[in-house]
């Protein structure tokens, strides 16, 4: 009877060891098959827990707003296009006007010598569009020629300019304050500066050996802008200052001499 018990008694321990067995095995087989077999249920319906960054940034908010943002400058420019085009093209009395307002303002420079004259009465000092160097001063025997210098060519020779010949290595000056609207390389000039000022006219010095001011700098009257003879033996050895109002070019010596006049 005993040995019975004890029979019974060693089967069942022995069955439920392998019931243990088994269920350890089991579980150990479902983590293994869920982690890395079976998709888990946001997987089975296409909404997977990790995706590299390489997949997500097609659908990123960022990308997203970026193409917006594309997308509605290039429909703006397309707009801004066919509105020029349809301005120009239509031949009606009515359109006169819109037509003579977007011819100006396309071919027209930006007003920077005004709006910097405005905020200098306004603030007390000139709108600095970019750092401005320290202005440096100078004095010209001719009073108010760019250079010191003799003119070797009036304007009635080539209708644009005087070319003032130096009498050494000079500084050339500006003779107006004003905003630096062009400073390098000149198709007909070489190294040139330009400068546009309040009164509208735009005073050009051209044929520099150097330019020692940049382009937006806020130019006082008298300021160096570079210099001139230092290759006195080269055929551009003048320097080529002209004064241009409403895009035409007027006489440098004119209006000299009506400054000069008390």
């Amino acid at each position: 009877m005993d040995k019975n018990l004890k029979r019974i008694r060693k089967a069942i321990e022995m069955r439920q060891k392998a019931k243990g067995l088994n269920r350890t095995n089991r579980s150990q087989q479902e983590d293994y098959l869920q982690s890395n077999a079976l998709p888990e249920m946001e997987e089975s319906h296409g909404f997977y827990p990790s995706i590299s960054a390489s997949h997500t940034n097609s659908a990123s908010p960022e990308n997203n707003s970026r193409i917006t943002s594309i997308a509605v400058k290039a429909l703006l420019s397309v707009s801004l296009f066919l509105g020029t085009a349809f301005v120009t093209e239509i031949d009606r009395s009515f359109m006169q006007q819109p037509k003579e307002w977007l011819t100006s303002t396309l071919t027209n420079q930006f007003p920077f010598a005004k709006v910097n004259a405005w905020y200098s009465d306004a603030f007390g000092a000139p709108l600095s569009f970019r750092p401005s160097t320290v202005t440096e001063e100078v004095t010209n025997d001719a009073g108010y020629l760019p250079v010191n210098g003799i003119i070797s060519e009036h304007f009635h020779e080539n209708g644009q300019g005087i070319y003032i010949e130096p009498e050494g290595e000079e500084n050339v000056a500006a003779v107006q304050e004003g905003i630096v609207v062009f400073a390098g390389n000149d198709r007909s000039t070489e190294k040139t500066v330009k400068i546009q000022h309040a009164d509208g006219t735009t005073t050009q010095y051209g044929f520099l050996d150097s330019i020692e001011v940049h382009l937006y700098q806020h130019i006082a009257n008298g300021q160096v802008l570079g210099t001139s003879g230092m290759e006195m033996e080269s055929e551009s050895s003048s320097v080529f200052f002209a004064i241009e109002q409403e895009n035409q070019y007027i006489d440098p010596e004119q209006v000299i001499l009506v400054d000069q006049q008390p």
